[in-house]
């Protein structure tokens, strides 16, 4: 093993008869190269869009949610709930009662979501960094307020600045089973908006209000929808929620960031591979480039096989040369690759190489991240394809050993 590798290391940096050898294996290195790099530097830019996203996304979002495993609704008075919002791990604990409604204002009209929450909900420092105008109110001085999504001040053209227009929200009547009127049919309460928020789509078309309100309108006097939780280590969260779907058992369902936005996830997901495995047919391309130069590197070196195979090199030995040589040829080519691409990478974090487009507000430079786990699914991918190659080209080195043998 130790002898082919130093043959191979041999053959690889001494100078061919022909030059063309040379040129075809600095090729093969240079394509492994810049596909190695490439994908280093797509996967971080993918990664960078996906947390740009899912930080815009997730400001409302809490870290987990408990949602019952059956039916939409549940009493959050059990004993094992009780346990969740006093778990140390817990920072805010939150009530909701979440249902669609009908909301009008003046004669527009829009179907929306109504989120009636509880006093904590507000705690969250985060939701100040949703807002669009106002303040997130929803109680003040013993009068109810409405904070409404970007979606639903855009559809029915919201102006929270005028305190003589309210924000109708209407409910079906549970307990009405023939009304003698329309109105009958329907709970309404009339709520003056404090604030816009802005947060991704699913949350924009959502009308937050106390949980007070919306148990009025729902006709829901003790039963919730959902319980949010924000921890006080974020880092944690799967930690937690393991030990909380353990607590609670299979009547309830607790829910980390990545299933509340399932779709979300999936989406960029599919993105990003879609994208790696072009790429990594592209570097499939420019790896078997080493077939072509191994194959002519064993035409130069007929002679040199013939008299290894004299001296008592045997087959598999005579592959195993060639083999390395297309290994190193691979691994060079992705070594630099790497350096190159995670040296980019590192300078678009630190320094915004590549700017967005003057409109742009949220971010300045195009986002990247960087994650270990990449070089390692790059380096495993150039590898797999790399012995491929080799395998190939090695085993055609040896396909004429004996005519070799003769030709001496």
């Amino acid at each position: 093993m130790k002898t082919a590798y130093y043959i191979a290391k041999r053959y690889l940096f001494s100078k061919k008869s022909t030059n063309a050898i040379n040129i075809i294996s600095g090729i093969s290195m240079l394509g492994v190269f810049v596909g190695s790099a490439a994908l280093i530097v797509i996967l971080s830019a993918f990664n960078g869009l996906e947390d740009l996203v899912i930080s815009l996304s997730n400001t409302l979002n809490p870290d987990l949610v408990i949602e019952p495993s059956q039916g939409k609704t549940f009493d959050p008075g059990t004993q094992q709930l009780a346990q969740v919002s006093h778990n140390p791990k817990v920072a805010i604990y939150s009530e909701i009662l979440q249902e669609k409604a009908l909301l009008r204002y003046d004669n527009n009209q829009f179907i929306g979501e109504i989120k009636g929450v509880s006093n904590s909900f507000l705690r969250n420092k985060e939701l100040k960094n949703t807002l669009l105008q106002g303040s997130f109110i929803l109680n003040q001085d013993d009068k109810d307020y409405a904070v409404i999504g970007s979606t639903v001040q855009y559809t029915l053209g919201i102006n929270i600045n005028d305190p003589l227009r309210l924000l109708e929200i209407y409910s079906p009547n549970r307990s009405s089973s023939s009304g003698f009127t329309p109105a009958d049919e329907f709970v309404s309460r009339y709520l003056p908006p404090s604030g816009v928020f802005e947060s991704n789509q699913e949350s924009d078309n959502e009308v937050i209000i106390p949980i007070k309100v919306a148990r009025a309108l729902l006709k829901e006097p003790k039963n919730i929808s959902s319980a949010e939780i924000i921890l006080k280590d974020p880092n944690q969260a799967e930690a937690a929620k393991q030990e909380l779907q353990k607590l609670l058992g299979d009547n309830y369902i607790v829910k980390d960031r990545i299933q509340q936005n399932a779709l979300l996830y999936k989406i960029l997901n599919t993105e990003k591979w879609a994208v790696y495995l072009i790429l990594t047919f592209v570097l499939v391309i420019a790896t078997f480039n080493i077939v072509g130069s191994l194959t002519m590197l064993v035409i130069d070196k007929q002679k040199d096989i013939a008299i290894l195979n004299s001296l008592g090199a045997n087959k598999k030995m005579i592959r195993q040369i060639f083999l390395f040589e297309g290994l190193m040829i691979s691994f060079i080519g992705c070594a630099l690759g790497l350096v190159f691409g995670g040296i980019f990478c590192f300078l678009q974090v630190r320094y915004g190489i590549i700017a967005m487009s003057q409109g742009n507000t949220i971010v300045d430079a195009y986002p990247m991240a960087i994650r270990y786990s990449d070089f390692i699914l790059v380096f495993i991918t150039v590898f797999v394809i790399a012995f491929i190659a080799s395998f190939i080209s090695s085993r055609l080195s040896v396909k004429r050993f004996e005519n070799l043998k003769q030709a001496l």
